[in-house]
């Protein structure tokens, strides 16, 4: 009852803002009273005429017929409506908790971790969906059970009390058993989240796997041993709830047995009521069966409301960008960082790791090598750089304004970047135009796909490519975008050095002459003599920003690689 009670506040919840949510959750509560209502008179009917020796009068004739029709016709509106309401929720949930993660901070998303989302958006959403698609037929058989108890109240109000202190008494049992059962699910919900993680590195770590048997045994150990704890958690959890059913079922009879055999020796009872709470009785117990055997899945629908609703108000809390539609400048003279600083914890390292304080002005089409050992702060910084981490100090300036809340969704809209650890849209979203499809077609000859990939009707062919190719192919989307500002992280490092050497020499120089403002990190310093100025980075400190005296392509014999040297 309690899973019933939170499902439907939830779904109250989760209805607002939907058009005449609140109107089909009273109409199909409405239609499922009157089906249980229906359902009560029914059996009153049949409990009247089988208590008659004589032949039923023509209208308690009339009466059955007319309850038989409207009987299924009450359910069957009541179920739509609810079916209705709770598909269009589902469908907001998904949108909410789909806006939710793409409107919290980058930093926050991190910290939970893809496994944990993940889990979300498919387990506990999946387990949401069973749960409400369940809904209108629970609330069928409350109905019918309501209707039931009200019809032997109308029999005999104090041998209804009776039996309501004996189902008291079952209830409170039956409640004990099952808050031990929702500790297991609990704890079930929670081991979710490293199946997640280790389905995500069966699929994704499968080549490192194979190469090393000892670490693929090590991991099948470990995969098993939590398959086995979540499948004891679950198994018992289970197995409690079915004991609580078995229980259920026996106080049942007991209570049977209770009013047939000794209510009769304490109190004088009509038979026509005796008879007619024994019918109702054993028509309510198939009813009670289906919604004692829907615990399992309340109880766990109810951890997964609890689960969605936690992350989805933790993420919303934080995001302080969803109201901000400030306006930036279109023209721009300068890009500043003044005093930037992030902070965070790295592994095994007790103190904290700070980039910053930066400092950092930038022009439009210049082209800006930022480099700098592994783990001095080049991503971070390219991340505050982007507006995808926001300042702990200090401010980034754009055309002269500051970068804030209210306009950081804004800011991000000039840049196009492709990431270290990107991910390729098969369909190119947010891109359309009439010449699309040639600029594409340009784009891919550029890159040496014309050959394996084409566009059409917005979307690629496919994705299915090598590393260096699938590179290049989100560098595509980079391209079609058109903005202002670039950013390449290590864009470089899954090339071949052919196509290395062309996106140095000719891609980047191209952008520049676009009049693009280009940031590369880079650990190629055979090609820093490529960019307008270089930024170092060593363990979150700028250490030097230098302008490069000659920024012209070095000319070298035919066939061999074109390289530079790095500043001094």
């Amino acid at each position: 009852m309690l899973g019933i009670v939170r499902l439907l506040s939830f779904l109250l919840r989760l209805s607002r803002g939907i058009r005449f949510s609140r109107s089909l959750m009273i109409a199909s509560a409405a239609t499922g009273l009157a089906s249980g209502l229906a359902s009560a008179g029914l059996l009153a009917l049949i409990n009247t005429m089988i208590s008659r020796s004589t032949t039923p009068s023509q209208a308690l004739t009339w009466a059955f017929v007319g309850l038989c029709i409207c009987l299924p016709l009450l359910r069957y509106l009541s179920q739509f409506l609810m079916t209705k309401l709770t598909q269009d929720s589902l469908v907001a949930l998904r949108m909410r908790l789909t806006r939710s993660i793409l409107g919290a901070p980058l930093r926050r998303l991190e910290s939970i971790g893809a496994p944990k989302l993940l889990t979300t958006l498919t387990n506990d959403v999946g387990m949401i969906v069973v749960s409400l698609a369940n809904l209108p037929t629970l609330l069928m058989h409350l109905a019918l059970v309501g209707g039931g108890l009200a019809y032997l109240g109308w029999l005999s109000w104090q041998v209804l009390l009776q039996t309501l202190v004996f189902i008291a008494f079952g209830i409170v049992t039956y409640r004990i058993a099952t808050s031990r059962a929702m500790g297991y699910f609990y704890r079930t919900r929670a081991l979710q989240d490293d199946v997640m993680e280790h389905t995500r590195a069966t699929v994704e770590g499968t080549k490192e796997l194979k190469m090393h048997s000892v670490r693929r045994e090590a991991f099948l150990d470990s995969t098993e041993s939590m398959l086995a704890n979540l499948q004891k958690q679950t198994r018992t959890g289970m197995l409690a709830l079915a004991a609580t059913s078995s229980w259920s079922q026996a106080l049942f009879f007991v209570l049977v047995g209770l009013l047939v055999i000794v209510l009769p020796r304490f109190q004088p009872v009509e038979k026509e009521v005796l008879t007619g709470f024994i019918i109702v009785l054993f028509q309510m117990m198939a009813p009670l069966e289906m919604l004692l055997n829907s615990i399992p899945s309340l109880a766990q629908g109810s951890v997964a409301v609890q689960a969605v609703e936690n992350l989805g108000f933790s993420l919303e809390s934080e995001n302080r960008e969803r109201n901000g539609r400030e306006i930036l400048q279109t023209s721009w003279e300068t890009l500043e960082l003044a005093g930037v600083t992030h902070s965070y914890h790295r592994e095994n390292e007790e103190e904290s790791f700070q980039l910053g304080p930066i400092d950092l002005s930038v022009r439009p089409g210049e082209l800006v090598f930022i480099v700098g050992g592994n783990g001095s702060g080049k991503t971070t910084l390219a991340k505050l750089i982007l507006g995808l981490y926001a300042p702990e100090a200090g401010e980034i300036r754009f055309a002269g304004q500051t970068v804030t809340d209210g306009n950081r969704e804004e800011y991000r809209q000039r840049f196009s970047a492709v990431f270290s650890d990107y991910f390729i849209f098969k369909t190119l979203y947010g891109i359309d135009g009439s010449t699309l499809n040639a600029d594409a077609r340009r784009y891919l000859e550029k890159l040496h796909l014309e050959q394996k990939v084409r566009v059409e009707r917005g979307a690629l062919s496919t994705v299915d490519l090598s590393q260096g190719q699938r590179k290049r192919l989100a560098l595509l989307t980079a391209y079609l975008e058109d903005r202002p500002l670039y950013l390449f992280d290590e864009w470089a490092a899954d090339q071949d050095p052919i196509f290395k050497k062309i996106f140095y020499h000719e891609l980047l120089p191209e952008l520049k002459a676009r009049g693009k403002t280009v940031f590369v990190i880079s650990h190629d310093d055979h090609y820093f003599h490529v960019a307008d100025r270089i930024v170092k980075l060593n363990y979150g400190q700028l250490e030097f920003d230098h302008q490069v005296a000659d920024p012209s392509p070095v000319v070298e014999p035919a066939g061999e690689l074109v390289e530079g040297t790095a500043p001094a």
